[in-house]
């Protein structure tokens, strides 16, 4: 019975060494000399989240930079405590 639990804790290691081995090629995809992937967008092109209604519209340059900063300010730990 030992023989068997440590064949299967040896095979299941083996399997865990080797799973890593699978990894693929992440490199962008051109052809003909252009990029072939997703364009990115603006930010601001985006659809702004469910939780924060109101603060700006989709196509709202001005609106989404005015919201990073006050993001930005409340995770700036000087502004939050009022140095």
């Amino acid at each position: 019975m030992s023989r068997y639990v440590a064949f299967i804790l040896l095979a299941a290691l083996g399997a865990a060494a080797v799973s890593g081995c699978g990894e693929r090629e992440q490199t962008a995809s051109y052809k003909d000399g252009k990029y072939r992937g997703k364009p990115d967008g603006r930010p601001w092109d985006s659809q702004p989240p469910a939780s924060v209604p109101g603060e700006w519209a989709k196509g709202d340059q001005h609106g989404w930079q005015k919201q990073m900063r006050a993001r930005n300010d409340g995770q700036n730990e000087n502004r939050r405590i009022g140095h």
